[in-house]
């Protein structure tokens, strides 16, 4: 069996190629921020001294890291509406992956509040620091600056799962590669050229995620420890 390649077929499309990865790339930050500073809070809210917080913010990561990231997307689009709450697509898909990457991102942080030694901490607190200023400057950035390779690499792969809010017809790139697979009946090469993009904008986000971190994290960059 014989196939001949047929690129040509594309040329008309990358237009629409890259308004959808455009668009992934827009989801990915919107997620990446907003899922970060949710992630903060639960971790904090884990290890804070109340019970009852600290159950609420532990239920919210179970529930969110043990259910299929397609039916929190589902239940989110078809799941409110039917009983009258509905989002927009963009809205419902970029808040699915806040919504998933802040539970994944609160254990990453908390992990790395954890290797945070005690001594330290009292340390702060026989220098008379308040509670807010150790927990940024003892805990949260000591925390953030060893566990910033796991986070990247979260966000890198909550890009790359954003291809799940396909399903509700969101415009990121495979929605759009779904379309124009179905007008050009190319679908190999339309998956082809889908692929190499997600590749170059994994490459680009952890090139970016790289610089990023050599500026806020100078102490590593001056150690030559890679981010």
């Amino acid at each position: 069996m014989r196939y001949e390649f047929d690129f040509d077929s594309l040329r008309d499309y990358w237009p629409s190629f890259l308004h959808g990865a455009l668009m992934t790339l827009q989801m990915t930050a919107v997620a990446t921020v907003l899922g970060l500073a949710i992630g903060v809070v639960l971790a904090i809210g884990r290890r804070g001294r109340s019970r009852w917080i600290a159950g609420l913010c532990g239920a919210y990561v179970e529930i969110v890291r043990n259910t299929p990231y397609l039916i929190q997307i589902f239940f989110l689009f078809f799941g409110l509406s039917s009983i009258g709450l509905r989002l927009p697509i963009f809205a419902a898909a970029v808040l699915t992956m806040v919504i998933n990457v802040g539970a994944y991102t609160a254990e990453i942080v908390r992990a790395g509040m954890d290797t945070v030694p005690p001594g330290q901490v009292e340390a702060a607190q026989a220098l008379g620091l308040s509670t807010p200023q150790i927990y940024w400057d003892v805990i949260l950035r000591p925390a953030l600056e060893r566990v910033y390779p796991a986070l990247t690499s979260q966000f890198v792969l909550m890009m790359l799962s954003s291809s799940v809010t396909s399903q509700i017809s969101a415009e990121e790139l495979t929605a759009i590669a779904n379309n124009i697979q179905s007008d050009t009946f190319r679908p190999f090469e339309t998956y082809i050229v889908v692929a190499l993009l997600y590749l170059a904008m994994a490459l680009l986000l952890k090139f970016g995620f790289h610089l990023f971190g050599q500026a806020i994290f100078p102490r590593r960059r001056r150690l030559g420890t890679p981010l």
